[in-house]
């Protein structure tokens, strides 16, 4: 009997997000997450642009398209783009931006453990964006497992 090969697993390679302010949003992430522009083209009246922390060599983009969405008053904070940084001095950092830019939402806080020292951002278009330290984010590294 031959065992049957299992297909390889889904990869996740970007997240895409619909704006009205295109440039501004474009900026917010180059700024507050210090992703690079690894691609941009207008198709057909419609921008677009790959963000990503790899300039050369990508593995995951978040794509911005400029497209009218309703935007929501109040986003949930569960409902969030979660970056991870090099230590809570640079959480505070981003945090001290944000609130000069107006677009501050929530912390800097300790979440404890598990959710670590963050602050969360509203990008342009109303989209949460969360800026942790010390975030676990493989199960082996979370105590207890």
């Amino acid at each position: 009997m031959t065992e049957a090969r299992a297909p390889r697993p889904a990869i996740m390679t970007h997240v895409a997000l619909r704006t009205e302010r295109f440039d501004q949003s474009v900026d917010f992430y180059r700024r507050f997450a210090g992703l690079h522009i690894v691609h941009e083209r207008n198709d057909e009246g419609i921008r677009v642009a790959w963000l990503s922390h790899s300039v050369d060599d990508p593995e995951f983009v978040i794509v911005i398209l400029s497209l009218p969405h309703e935007r929501a008053s109040d986003p949930a904070p569960t409902d969030h783009l979660g970056f991870d940084v090099a230590s809570r001095a640079e959480v505070d950092r981003i945090a001290e931006l944000a609130r000069q830019a107006g677009c501050l939402r929530y912390g800097p806080a300790d979440g404890g453990a598990i959710v670590g020292y963050f602050c969360m951002l509203r990008d342009p278009s109303g989209n949460v964006c969360e800026f942790s330290f010390g975030q676990p984010i493989h199960p082996r590294q979370i105590a207890g497992s």
